[in-house]
């Protein structure tokens, strides 16, 4: 691979602080050190098929689903990595009841920033080689610096996002993040284990042709869902859509970002809030979506305006390219006004 002329993520970084309104180097230090947690987890889940890493540990996380070895292991890694850079004063994970407050050394400025973190989406894939990822939220605290972490600094609505993206480990491994300032990704050259920016200000197709749904669950889905996806099937205009669902969130994520198309996780009869989590996966993406040009929701409303109540709390999610979330949105509307 030639990296004639290819931007470093450290270079970026540099040379991007100053669109970050608040401070300068603590977003870098921050960013730089979940690069440096990346590239421990992709070793890790390169080493999957050949170590005892994969399978279960036999406790289950917070949300009552069973944790594999090597989401232990990420969010271990994460963490550590988060709290040795002294910028961060909270963490919390999807693995984690509850949150960690980081105590920084007497000497250390008083960090300003929480993250909320998903180490390891999607990882009952891992056995069987499907891409998995991490997805990262970031917000100033909104307590005093200097005063114990509270609660309230996690459950900021995902207007308050200074910084949010994912990592995918795949055929390549690539950190796609944003500021407020567009989407960028860079791809990981594993040879010399640096990353340089592949893919510059990522905008989403106005529209596209794929619709990304757990059609397993199509009996337990809301009307308006079953309607748009009997319209998604239609032969009319440039319909049909093609179905592509891969059950890993960042890597339905990123395909549909790239090539254009809508991801659903709806509510259902058994899970009435959906099942994914607004403040480790729904708001990271919708802040990455509508930077992309995309647009998020809960099939009403938009995703980064909801109020949360608790750290791991569930919203439907439908997101992607602005034209098909609009439609799909369409269709929740009218089926609900039919009732």
């Amino acid at each position: 691979m030639s990296h004639q002329g290819l931007q470093t993520l450290g270079e970026f970084i540099i040379e991007k602080q100053d669109d970050f309104k608040y401070s300068t180097g603590e977003l870098s230090r921050l960013i730089s050190s979940i690069r440096i947690a990346s590239k421990i987890v992709n070793r890790e889940v390169n080493k999957a098929g050949i170590a005892d890493i994969i399978g279960n540990v036999g406790n289950q996380n917070i949300q009552g689903e069973d944790q594999q070895k090597l989401d232990v292991l990420a969010n271990d890694i994460f963490i550590a990595a988060l709290s040795q850079r002294e910028v961060v004063c909270g963490i919390a994970s999807e693995e984690s009841d509850d949150f960690i407050e980081i105590k920084c050394t007497e000497n250390a400025h008083l960090s300003k920033y929480v993250v909320l973190i998903d180490p390891l989406d999607g990882s009952s894939n891992i056995d069987v080689n499907v891409s998995v990822g991490t997805i990262f939220s970031i917000y100033r605290r909104v307590t005093n610096p200097g005063t114990p972490v509270e609660l309230k600094d996690f459950l900021q609505k995902g207007v308050n996002q200074v910084a949010a993206g994912y990592i995918v480990y795949g055929s390549s491994t690539m950190i796609v993040y944003t500021t407020g300032n567009g989407v960028n990704g860079f791809t990981l050259d594993p040879s010399i284990g640096t990353y340089y920016l592949s893919h510059k200000n990522i905008k989403f197709p106005t529209s596209g042709k794929i619709y990304s749904i757990n059609e397993g669950n199509y009996i337990k889905f809301p009307q308006g869902v079953k309607d748009y996806i009997k319209y998604c099937q239609e032969e009319e205009g440039d319909r049909p859509y093609t179905s592509r669902y891969i059950g890993s969130l960042v890597s339905d994520f990123h395909r549909n970002m790239l090539k254009g198309g809508i991801y659903i996780y709806p509510s259902t009869s058994q899970s009435p809030n959906g099942k994914l989590r607004l403040l480790y996966e729904c708001n990271p993406m919708a802040f990455l979506a509508e930077q992309a040009g995309g647009k998020c929701s809960d099939g009403f409303k938009r995703i980064m305006e909801i109020e949360p109540t608790e750290l791991h709390q569930r919203v439907p999610f439908f997101c992607g390219s602005a034209a098909m979330v609009t439609k799909a949105e369409e269709f929740m509307a009218k089926a609900v006004n039919k009732k």
